[in-house]
This record gives C-alpha cells, sequence and structure tokens, in this order.
C-alpha cells in the first residue's frame, strides 16, 4: 500500500523492490492513475497558472494565479463572466446595447496525470451602440481600433 492505494498488479519479468517497502514499484499507469485520484502529488496540475490575457485592468487573473483542476471550470467561467460583466456596462454607459455575449471554455488533458480540466476560456460580445447618439460613431470606433469587441482571450501558462 503506498498512501492507501494499492499497488499491487500482474506484471510480467522482474519486479523493482518499492522504496525498501517489499512491495513492486507501482507501473507508470498505476502512477497516473494514482497522481490523477490525488494520492500521489501531480507537479503539472500543482504548478500550472492562469492569466488574463486582455486589457481590461478590472478583471481577476491579471497575475498568473493557480486553480486546482477540479475547481477550473468555475472559477474560469466565472472570469469569463466579469468580461461579459464590462461589455454590458461599457453598453449601458455609452447608450449602446450588447447583442451578442459568448464564453467558450477551452479543455486539456494534463499530460503527467492525465485529468481534465478547463485551460481557458474566450469572450466574444458584440454592442450596437445608437446611431443617435453623438458618442456612438465614437465609441463603435474606439472599440473597434483597440480590439476591445471579442477580444478576450485567457490562457493557462
Amino acid at each position: 500500500m503506498i498512501n492507501g492505494v494499492n499497488t499491487y498488479s500482474q506484471s510480467y519479468g522482474n519486479t523493482i523492490q518499492y522504496r525498501n517497502t517489499g512491495e513492486a514499484e507501482p507501473t507508470e499507469q498505476q502512477l497516473r492513475a494514482m497522481k490523477r485520484n490525488g494520492a500521489v502529488r501531480c507537479e503539472e496540475c500543482a504548478t500550472r497558472t492562469y492569466v488574463d490575457g486582455s486589457n481590461e485592468s478590472d478583471v481577476s487573473f491579471k497575475a498568473p494565479g493557480h486553480i486546482s483542476p477540479q475547481a477550473s471550470a468555475a472559477t474560469v467561467m466565472a472570469h469569463e463572466q466579469e468580461h461579459v460583466a464590462n461589455a454590458y456596462q461599457s453598453a449601458s454607459q455609452n447608450n449602446g446595447q450588447v447583442i451578442r455575449a459568448t464564453v467558450t471554455l477551452d479543455h486539456a488533458i494534463c499530460s503527467e496525470c492525465g485529468r481534465s480540466y478547463v485551460s481557458g476560456g474566450t469572450t466574444g460580445t458584440t454592442i450596437k451602440y445608437t446611431e443617435s447618439n453623438p458618442y456612438g460613431a465614437n465609441a463603435k470606433a474606439f472599440d473597434a481600433a483597440n480590439g476591445a469587441v471579442g477580444a478576450n482571450l485567457d490562457i493557462a501558462l
């Protein structure tokens, strides 16, 4: 037993003693499973960081931060919703209307343990500004020139 996980398996050929316990060393597949279920620490999952790649200064993860694989979907979705909220706020302040707001979550598989996690997200928004607003054309041009419309991309490092 290693940390409460039975490491016995059918093996062929010579076995190596594991840490002088008298038990056979776990195979690569067994070690991967032990990392996936948390019995052994997965370094890649433990050190993975996320950072926001947008130009919005009022959203989370402007500085790289760690998210556990189990919490990655909820945390990344909450972060992407901050971008959606900013789009609605920008539209309301400039006499505009949010026509479309979409969030796409990207998924990946950890190469060390095989655990599935959300690796990042993308928010896309379309804002329609009222042409009767004298600032509408300027706001529209500003958003387009600065890539603010649908340009939020967050990735894991």
